[in-house]
C-alpha cells in the first residue's frame, strides 16, 4: 500500500513538472530589473545571484538600483557581478549563452535613493531615464519591467515620458515593497489604470522558505539548517562548495532561501507570461478592476476595517500656511512601530498615506509642530481579502491589472494566492540545484 502511493506522488509530481517544461517559453524575453538591493533586505542579493545563474533565459537590458532605505546603489549590483564574474568560466563551459560580467555591468544604472513625495513623482534618475530609453526602443515584443522594490523609477519614468505605459509590461512584487513605496503606486494606479501589470501582494510568499519564521528576518533567531533539502536545509544540499557565489550566499540570513522578488522570474521562465491567469512556475493571478483605496476624514477606530494591501488615507484639518510649500512633510505617524510621513496639501488640509502589508489590528500617533495635529491618534483593522468590497474612493482599472488569486483554498495562512507558487517550489529548487552543481569543486 505505502509502495502504490509513493508511486502514486511521485507520478503526479512527475507530471506537474512535466507540464510546466512544456510550457517553458521559446522566446527570450526583453526584461528590464529595478532592484533594491544593497538596503535593509538582503533577499535581492540572493535574487540577484539567480539570475545571473539565468541570464541565458532572458534578453536582459537594465538592471536599475532603486533603493528606498539604507545604503543601496549601483555599486552593489557591480560588486554581485564581481562575485559571478568568478565563477563565469566554469558556469560557461556548461551553459555559453549565459551573459558575460562585461554585459552586465553595461547594464547597471542609479535609480532614485528615497521614496516619492506625496505626489507620487519628483525628478528624473539615470535609472528611470533608463526605462523610458529602453521601451521606446523599436521592438514588436513588450518591454517587462520587473520591480523588486519600490515603484519610485517607474512611476517618474511614466510621469516624464506618459507614451511608454503602452510598450511596459509591469510585474510588481507588492506587499511590504507597496506599503513604503504607497506614493508611487497611488500615482501609477491614479494615471495609468490600463497599464499591463501584475500586482503579485502575497501570491511569492508560497516561494519562501518558512513564512512565520521569515517575519522575524533581521536576527533570524530560530532558523537553523536541517536536512529539509527544500527547506533551511537547501544551503547544504546545493549550494555549499559551490563556487564564490555559493560561498557569499550564505551571507544572506545564513544561505536560508528566501528570494521573495525570485517569482518575477520564475513567471517568465516557464508558462505563458501573456496569460497571467495560466499557470506558471510563478502560480497564477485573476484581474482585478479596481485598487481598494478608503479615505476618511477623522480619526479611525476599531470599528473602521480596510482591505490588505490597500491605500489608506486619513485628512485633518490644520493651520492655513502660506510658507510651507505644498507636498512638504509636515506630520510624523507611528504606525506598528514604524514611522509614516504625512504631508500638507494646502489650504489647511493635512494627509497622511498608508497602505498595510499584512491582516492587523493597528493604531497610529501622530506627532507635528502643529498643534492641532500633534497628538492626534487612533486605531483601525485590516482585513484578509484583497481588493475586498468596492468603494466610492477605489482607483478604478483597465482591462489588464492582475493581481492574487482570492479563493479561500489558495490561502497559505494569511497570504492570499500562495498556494498557486507554492506547489512549483520543490521542483524549482530542483531545476536551480543542477545549475548549481556546474560549481561544484
Amino acid at each position: 500500500m505505502m509502495e502504490r502511493l509513493a508511486i502514486l506522488l511521485l507520478t503526479v509530481a512527475l507530471a506537474q513538472v512535466t507540464m510546466v517544461a512544456r510550457q517553458q517559453p521559446a522566446e527570450r524575453f526583453r526584461v528590464l530589473i529595478s532592484t533594491d538591493i544593497g538596503g535593509t533586505d538582503p533577499d535581492d542579493n540572493q535574487s540577484m545571484i539567480h539570475l545571473m545563474m539565468y541570464s541565458d533565459l532572458f534578453q536582459l537590458e537594465g538592471l536599475v538600483s532603486s533603493p528606498s532605505f539604507g545604503s543601496g546603489s549601483k555599486q552593489e549590483l557591480l560588486r554581485m557581478i564581481d562575485l559571478y564574474a568568478k565563477d563565469y568560466p566554469q558556469l560557461r563551459k556548461h551553459n555559453a549563452k549565459l551573459m558575460s560580467p562585461k554585459a552586465l555591468r553595461r547594464l547597471c544604472k542609479q535609480g532614485r535613493h528615497g521614496l516619492m513625495p506625496y505626489r507620487g513623482f519628483a525628478e528624473p534618475t539615470e535609472g528611470s531615464e533608463w526605462i523610458v530609453r529602453c521601451a521606446r526602443q523599436k521592438s514588436e515584443s513588450p518591454l517587462w519591467v520587473l520591480v523588486w522594490g519600490t515603484l519610485e523609477d517607474v512611476a517618474q519614468a511614466l510621469h516624464d515620458a506618459p507614451d511608454i505605459a503602452p510598450k511596459i509590461r509591469v510585474y510588481y512584487i507588492g506587499g511590504p515593497n507597496k506599503k513604503w513605496g504607497v506614493n508611487s503606486y497611488a500615482y501609477i494606479a491614479r494615471n495609468f489604470p490600463d497599464l499591463w501589470m501584475i500586482e503579485n501582494n502575497a501570491t511569492y510568499r508560497g516561494f519562501i522558505t518558512d513564512n512565520d519564521k521569515m517575519e522575524l528576518i533581521e536576527e533570524y533567531q530560530g532558523m537553523e539548517h536541517d536536512q529539509n533539502r527544500y527547506g533551511t536545509g537547501y544551503y547544504d544540499y546545493a549550494m555549499r562548495d559551490r563556487g564564490t557565489m555559493g560561498r557569499d550566499f550564505i551571507n544572506y540570513y545564513k544561505g536560508i532561501v528566501k528570494m521573495g522578488d525570485t517569482p518575477s522570474l520564475l513567471y517568465m521562465m516557464h508558462g505563458d507570461p501573456n496569460d497571467p491567469t495560466g499557470e506558471s512556475w510563478c502560480g497564477s493571478f485573476s484581474p482585478i478592476r479596481y485598487s481598494s483605496r478608503r479615505v476618511f476624514h477623522r480619526q479611525t477606530t476599531e470599528r473602521d476595517t480596510v482591505p490588505v494591501y490597500s491605500v489608506v488615507e486619513w485628512t485633518f484639518r490644520g493651520p492655513v500656511k502660506s510658507d510651507i510649500a505644498e507636498d512638504s512633510v509636515c506630520l510624523t505617524a507611528t504606525i506598528d512601530k514604524q514611522q509614516w510621513a504625512g504631508y500638507y496639501l494646502g489650504n489647511g488640509e493635512y494627509v497622511l498615506r498608508y497602505c498595510p502589508k499584512a491582516p492587523a489590528k493597528l493604531s497610529y500617533n501622530i506627532a507635528s509642530q502643529f498643534a492641532e495635529l500633534n497628538g492626534l491618534k487612533g486605531s483601525f483593522v485590516v482585513d484578509d481579502v484583497w481588493p475586498g468590497k468596492s468603494d466610492a474612493a477605489d482607483y478604478p482599472l483597465g482591462n489588464n491589472w492582475y493581481s492574487d488569486r482570492s479563493e479561500r483554498d489558495l490561502y497559505e495562512g494569511k497570504w492570499q494566492g500562495a498556494k498557486t507558487q507554492r506547489r512549483w517550489r520543490q521542483a524549482i529548487l530542483e531545476d536551480w540545484a543542477r545549475r548549481w552543481a556546474w560549481l561544484k569543486e
